[in-house]
Order: structure tokens, then sequence, then C-alpha cells
């Protein structure tokens, strides 16, 4: 009794699967097939241990080789499950991603979002920005680049954007693929849908710095931030108004969060006061004094900064010259400052926690 390896297959390409409708040699379920002298033996490779259909298909294959090839054969079947294949790391390059939030909208994060990635640029850091508020994009007009279209590259057969350069800074928003004077009106899942663009199809290159400007409140932006990069750690930012310092904590939890679980690495106080140009040496606390002071110190989170309300903060953001830029200002002093701050915690983090790993969201 003798029989060859293709009257095998010839014989298992009459065996279809219920669900994928082609046959188990075309999906490629046979494997290391054996004849021999009236031996057949192979594995039967499925996706996961626990298919549903492991045992009608070694049924069916059992069949089909005593019906097809001889009644007389020995079939040995081995199920086996397909070895998963590792994932290519995302952003292999970047060394550290941190993520901008704030508890509610208004309190000045993007404007610290963007003078911070400036401000990391002027220290000789390579530093990209995405600009994740989908809803709101407001980095390209600080960072005077709206009338700026990213361009594409292809590489190995896929085409990856390439991030605008501005002021040192390589950076990504959706402003840059809508009309400025439209708002953008998307459902959840295309919001993220465009931040896994910004995050895996964009040429980003070697980075010490991704800073992501997210949008206020908690939304599917984050969930999908964490879901999908490993987050080096996040900053909060707010003013000292009490309203804002709630909101603040539901941030600061958010990350802490048993299932998100990425290290917060401080809060950044905006508007902390008023100093008009005419009283440089006076303070003015028109939201509160001290009221993210107070929250670090409850939290155990430090306090990176407190950056006052000045007007140039203001007139420089609406012309597209971030603040950030004039280093022998006070302003800028403070962003420098800040960005010196942040490159201690983060390298304090580095030192004593594991890198931090991709949410996986169990259903």
């Amino acid at each position: 009794m003798s029989f060859t390896p293709e009257q095998v297959l010839e014989a298992l390409k009459k065996v279809k699967h219920p669900e994928k409708k082609q046959d188990i040699v075309a999906l490629n379920m046979v494997q290391d097939l054996f004849v021999e002298e009236g031996q057949i033996r192979f594995n039967l490779v499925f996706q996961r241990s626990n298919d549903p259909f492991i045992s009608f298909l070694r049924k069916a294959a059992t069949k089909a080789v005593k019906t097809y090839v001889s009644r007389q054969a020995k079939v040995d079947i081995h199920v086996k499950a397909r070895e998963k294949v590792e994932k290519e790391p995302v952003l292999p390059g970047v060394k550290n991603i941190i993520a901008i939030a704030s508890g509610k909208g208004g309190v000045g994060k993007s404007t610290i979002a963007a003078n911070l990635a400036v401000a990391f640029a002027m220290k000789g850091m390579q530093t990209g920005l995405i600009d994740a508020d989908i809803f709101g994009p407001s980095i390209p007009k600080m960072l005077s680049a709206e009338n700026k279209r990213p361009s594409i590259v292809n590489r190995d057969n896929k085409d990856f954007i390439v991030p605008i350069d501005t002021f040192g800074v390589k950076m990504l928003s959706i402003g840059f693929f809508v009309d400025p004077n439209d708002p953008v009106i998307w459902r959840g899942p295309m919001a993220s849908n465009a931040l896994r663009q910004f995050i895996n199809q964009t040429d980003w290159g070697e980075l010490d710095y991704l800073i992501i400007d997210l949008p206020p409140g908690t939304s599917d932006i984050h969930l999908t931030m964490v879901q999908e990069i490993p987050v080096t750690g996040a900053v909060i930012v707010s003013t000292p108004q009490k309203v804002a310092v709630a909101d603040a904590i539901k941030g600061v939890n958010m990350f802490r969060s048993e299932h998100i679980n990425v290290p917060v690495l401080g809060l950044i106080e905006n508007m902390s006061w008023f100093t008009p140009a005419e009283l440089p040496d006076h303070k003015y606390y028109i939201f509160g004094k001290d009221g993210c002071k107070d929250l670090s110190e409850k939290l155990n989170v430090p306090l990176l900064g407190q950056i006052p309300i000045v007007q140039s903060i203001c007139e420089d953001s609406d012309t597209g010259s971030p603040p950030a830029l004039t280093k022998e200002s006070p302003v800028g002093e403070a962003f420098m400052d800040l960005a010196g701050r942040l490159t201690e915690e983060v390298k304090k983090r580095n030192e004593n926690l594991p890198p931090t790993k991709i949410v996986e969201v169990k259903k």
C-alpha cells in the first residue's frame, strides 16, 4: 500500500473551512506532511488553540484521506495553534512620547504643547508634535504653518506622510487636511483612525521627544493613543481656578488608572497670574493662587512650572510666532525652564520605572 503526498493534498483540498469558505490546503492549515508505508502524518494548524472548528475539520480531514486516498491508511493529525507573529515596534526611532492633556478646555493646553515643543527643539533635541485635538486643531496657526501641506514619501511600497518642519519641530495636524473655516464633524472612530495614521503612517524618523497634544477631557482619542503607542508619560495642564483644578484631578486619575497605567510626569499651571507690561514686578492672581501647586502636593505629582498671563503670549500665538522663541523674555525663559524640568522628570521616570506597555482592551 503506497501513495504520495500529492494524493493526500488533493484529498485534503476537498475539506472546506465552514467559515472562511476555502479549503484547508489553500489556507495553509496543512503543514509538515509526512507519508510513508501507509502512514500519513501532518499538522493541522489553526489561528488559535480554542478554534470552534478544530474537531469538525480534524474529522473531515481524516474522512477525506480515507475516502480519496485509502481506507487502510493510518492517519495521524496533530492540531497546533499558529504561532503569533511579533508586531513591528511602533515608532522605533522615538525615544520618549509625552501626552499633554487637560481636564477641561480653555486652559491653554495647546499653547503649552506648542511652546514646549519649540523649547525642546531650541535645546537641541529632535522633537515631533502631533496635534491630536482633532475637533479643534489650533497648532498650525500657533506655529505659522496654516498654509502648509504635508508631502508623501513611498518606502517599501508603503506611503508615509512627511510632517511639516516648523521652528525645528516636525509637526502634523488634522488642520493640514481640512479647510480651516470648516468644522470637523466626525464620529469618534473617524477621529481615532486619523490619529492612527498620524502614528503609524507618518515618517517621524529619529526623535528625542514626540509630544501629543490631546483634546480636553477624556475621549476615544485618549484610549486610541494608549492602545497604539507606549506613552512615556503624561503632563496635565490646568489653570489655578478651582473648577479647572477639579477637572485636572480626573485627568491625573485617568492616566493612573489600573487599565491605562501611564506615569503622570507632572502638572503645569497656566495663567497663574497677570503681570502688566508697565508693572513687571506686580502679580495679579485673576484665577486664584497656587491651585496646581496645592494639587501637586495633594496628589504627589511634580509641579513642572507656572506660566503667567502675558499679552504677548496671545499676540504671538495669533501671529504664529511662539513666545518660547524669545529665550531672553520672561515668558520665553519660563518655557525653557519648563522644558528643562520636564526633561529631568522624564529621565527620572526612565531610570526608575519600566517602559510603559501598550494598553490591551479586553472585551
